[in-house]
């Protein structure tokens, strides 16, 4: 499938996007995006002081190898409209077709052995898997996360972006941070670690990965295996944690969250009915090697919740609510 580049333009606004005004893209894909289903997995909950929806749209900010911006990113008749500022405007910009998917190709998943999932990609066609391009603004959050539940995890992370976190450039919603460079994460003394509720041995390895953290951006040139690969032999960097990161930054369509404290009972239900362990997990998925995540996001997108007790996976269609 051929997909149209997308078109920049630059705001009539005059001045420069770290002066204040905004760069412009418009993004028309040949297939059909969905802005929220595709960014939604950037953001770390609804309070994430780096990501914001709004009637205006998805805003996101980023740490750019150029400098911090904020996107802006709506949908539009003809395409997506995309805006930035900040010093990493220009770069943010560029990067907009693969954030929203533009080399995420579904094709090969064939889904006909299980009509619940096809019904579910059908009602979803918009669904990406977005490619940021930056390695350490998703290894940061995903060691943070490192067994802890979800509410503990977040916390940490809005108090920790909210005190070292920089303003975001533009108009952002107020509140709105871009994450700290690694250099200040590096910075950050151990009792405000504890304040946040993060213990020494993932703050250490927040500092250690930071300590790397050029040459771990590097990997993001790589292919989603070798970075994976070269995440984990970091101390304290695991499979689970390594797959949060690649699904992020290089939207790899086989990443599975092995080590995740739900994710394989989750699986067992939607596909069998009953609960699975990882290794269970990993046999319902092997069919569709290759595409293991695409499954994962579809399962979860699904309105499928886990039971008690029950059966497999049925399709629940809220769009009407």
């Amino acid at each position: 499938m051929t997909l149209e580049a997308p078109r920049p333009t630059v705001d009539t606004v005059a001045g420069d996007a770290a002066d204040g005004a905004a760069l412009v893209t418009v993004y028309a894909p040949a297939h059909e995006v969905d802005v929220a289903r595709t960014m939604g997995v950037h953001s770390r909950g609804t309070g994430d002081p780096t990501c914001r929806s709004t009637p205006e749209g998805f805003w996101r900010t980023v740490r750019t190898p150029e400098g911090a911006a904020t996107l802006l990113m709506r949908q539009r008749q003809h395409g997506i409209e995309a805006r930035a500022w900040g010093p990493g405007a220009h770069w943010a910009i560029d990067r907009v077709p693969a954030l929203l998917g533009a080399d995420d190709d579904w094709s090969g998943l064939t889904l006909h052995t299980h009509p619940a999932l096809a019904e579910v990609r059908r009602r979803n066609p918009g669904m990406r898997l977005s490619r940021s391009g930056l390695v350490m603004e998703a290894l940061v959050p995903a060691i943070i996360e490192q067994k802890v539940t979800t509410l503990e995890a977040h916390r940490a992370w809005y108090r920790l972006i909210r005190i070292y976190g920089e303003v975001a450039p533009g108009p952002a919603p107020a509140g709105m941070h871009v994450a700290p460079s690694a250099e200040t994460w590096r910075g950050v003394p151990s009792w405000q670690w504890h304040r946040a509720g993060v213990d020494p041995r993932r703050s250490r390895t927040v500092v250690s990965a930071c300590q790397l953290a050029t040459a771990l951006e590097r990997a993001a040139t790589a292919d989603a295996e070798t970075a994976a690969t070269r995440l984990q032999t970091l101390p304290g960097i695991g499979r689970w944690t390594a797959a949060e990161t690649t699904q992020r930054s290089h939207a790899d369509p086989d990443a599975v969250s092995v080590g995740d404290y739900h994710l394989a009972a989750h699986v067992g239900y939607a596909l069998t009915g009953s609960p699975v362990d990882d290794d269970g997990m990993l046999e319902l998925l092997e069919p569709w090697r290759g595409h293991r995540q695409r499954v994962v996001r579809l399962i979860l997108a699904s309105g499928f919740a886990k039971p008690r007790h029950g059966p497999r996976m049925t399709i629940q269609d809220h769009r009407g609510h």
